[in-house]
Formats: C-alpha cells, structure tokens, sequence
C-alpha cells in the first residue's frame, strides 16, 4: 500500500531554466538538472511536457523522454533547450533517480509567465542567470 512506501523525500535537487545567450532580439534557453547533493544521482530519467492556453486553444506539447544516466556530486546536467514560445503554458518536469537502491522522484512545475526577466537570479553550480524550482524543499 502507497502509506507503507517510505517519504523518499527530495531535496538538494533543482530544475532551472537558465539564459545561455543573448543577442539582439534572440535569447537561448536550456533546461538544466542540478545536483547540490555529495552524492551522484544514479539512474537519472526526466520527462517533460507543456500544456495549457494558448491563443484560445488548448495546448499540450510532445513528452519527451531523457534518461540522463549518472549525475556527478555538485554537478549539474544539461537536459534540453526550451522554446521561448512555450514559456506561455505550464512546463513539467518529472524527474526520478537513484541513490543506492533507493529510488527517488518529484515533479517540477514552471507555471505560465513564470520565466520572465524580473524573475531571474544567479543559478547555483552554473553562474548564469535563471529561474529556479527545487533547491532544499
């Protein structure tokens, strides 16, 4: 039964959309894995997917699918690059891995308008700025 199963609670692990560049009129954007544990991530797989209103319409995006493998100690991973376009919809990221033989995973909501330049700080491990979900909660 599901209140048998142990918390599994994440923490010391990020999403964050981070600005790569910048150039007149075009702005480049990835999606990154942050892992401020002291311990690797085995086994990482993330999905992600958009959904919401656009235009009138409702919208849903692809899943895609990234098994990303190990994640070094206080590392980070790059998991996809992500459309200025889409910034308007819901964007999901469900992420589950391993540490020893235990497994863990979470979901990671970037809510519509959220990824704005008024929301923008300096990314741990990367130095860059972006907007960022997870951290020690």
């Amino acid at each position: 039964m599901k209140k048998d199963l142990p918390p599994n609670i994440v923490e010391d692990i990020s999403i964050a959309v981070v600005l790569e560049s910048e150039a007149p009129g075009v702005k480049n954007w990835m999606v990154y894995l942050i892992n401020e544990k002291e311990v690797a991530l085995k086994n990482v797989f993330v999905t992600s997917k958009g959904y919401g209103i656009k235009d009138h319409k409702e919208v849903k995006t692809s899943t895609l699918r990234h098994f990303v493998g190990d994640v070094a100690p206080r590392s980070s991973f790059k998991i996809e690059l992500i459309d200025q376009q889409v910034f308007g919809l819901t964007n999901e990221y469900w992420l589950s891995y391993y540490i020893d033989d235990t497994i863990y995973d979470k979901k990671y909501i970037f809510l519509p308008e959220s990824i704005v330049d008024e929301h923008l700080s300096k990314i741990p491990l990367i130095h860059k700025p972006g907007i960022l979900i997870g951290g020690n909660n």
